[in-house]
């Protein structure tokens, strides 16, 4: 197949580019300069620049004819807050910007969509009650950017969909999400106080893995959950401890919930203040947190042929690369903002 992945420079693009061309197939990606500095991209991937948001229709078509499918690698995250309502940012980004490639994709022949979601749409719709889409804004958009890809997916025309947790691995001059983390371990000095709960984790690799196996098999419109290794939080600290080379001993200890509510209360105040909003209520976002977030490999990664990787050497690219930005030992970085 010939390949156009929208984010192929970014850490999950590259992958995917470097999976799929193994694999035999063409590979091109658009992205936006600068390139990440000692980023190792694959050479065969052929690289054009631009901003895919600025393009007209018409530039569009011109990237995407004569192509086999698409991968969505792009998009923006939780982490990102601004003017009330953020809805209207995540829709902007998430969902409108996708549907207009879609649609591109779907006229010029394209027959393959692959999209980088995410694991909060698996848990809003496994667990109802809870009402994530009313109160968390990135999650309502990540249930609706589902909704309208799949309404697009038609015999001869496949949309998968894989509803990503967190990810490890590191691509040298992008900043990792792991920063704050590391940051916040290193200000604790004897002991690391987290929530109870955990999550469902993978590599890099094995979403590349994904990616190539939702490309090459899936027929329809099918979201894919996807997970593969579940820690709980005091498990998954101690492998970051480990690789921030403090002492087996260093303990975790187990905050009450009153206490991450209290400071997503806090959180939310702020933004009432300034009239900003973020992609998540962190006082009802405490549910969430100290649950046990897990997605066994069989209900998805399994599905897509994803095999073992060691999630323990990713978690150790992924702190390594943290503390390297924070000591300053490496400067010229880009920052990962979706």
């Amino acid at each position: 197949m010939k390949v156009f992945i929208v984010g192929g420079t970014g850490l999950i693009g590259s992958e995917t580019a470097r999976e799929l061309i193994s694999r035999g197939h063409q590979v091109t990606a658009i992205a936006l300069p600068p390139l990440p500095k000692g980023a190792l991209l694959p050479p065969e991937m052929h690289i054009e620049y631009g901003n895919y948001m600025e393009l007209s229709d018409e530039q569009l078509k011109k990237h995407l004819s004569g192509m086999d499918a698409l991968v969505f690698a792009a998009g923006v995250d939780e982490r990102i807050e601004g003017p009330a309502p953020i809805y209207d940012f995540f829709k902007k980004y998430n969902i409108d910007a996708l549907e207009r490639l879609i649609k591109v994709a779907k006229e010029v022949g394209v027959k393959h969509v692959s999209i980088c979601g995410s694991y909060f749409s698996y848990f809003a719709k496994k667990w109802p009650h809870l009402e994530l889409t009313k109160h968390h804004p990135y999650i309502r958009s990540r249930i609706d950017q589902e909704k309208m890809a799949l309404s697009y997916a038609e015999k001869g025309f496949d949309v998968s969909i894989l509803e990503l947790p967190y990810i490890f691995g590191a691509q040298p001059g992008r900043k990792p999400v792991w920063v704050f983390l590391v940051e916040s371990i290193r200000k604790m000095k004897k002991s690391t106080l987290y929530t109870q709960g955990g999550t469902t984790m993978v590599t890099v690799k094995q979403v590349a893995q994904g990616i190539a196996g939702a490309l090459e098999t899936t027929s329809g419109g099918v979201a894919y959950p996807f997970g593969f290794y579940n820690y709980e939080w005091k498990d998954f600290l101690k492998i970051v401890h480990k690789h921030m080379g403090y002492p087996r001993e260093r303990k975790v200890i187990t905050i009450p919930n009153f206490l991450f509510a209290l400071q997503g209360a806090q959180i939310n105040k702020a933004h009432k203040k300034k009239g900003t909003e973020g992609g998540l209520d962190m006082v009802k976002f405490t549910k969430l947190q100290t649950a046990n977030l897990f997605i066994e490999p069989e209900e998805g990664a399994l599905r897509l042929g994803v095999s073992e990787d060691d999630i323990d050497a990713a978690i150790g690219e992924s702190v390594r690369l943290s503390l390297d930005i924070l000591e300053a030992k490496t400067t010229d970085i880009v920052d990962m903002k979706g």
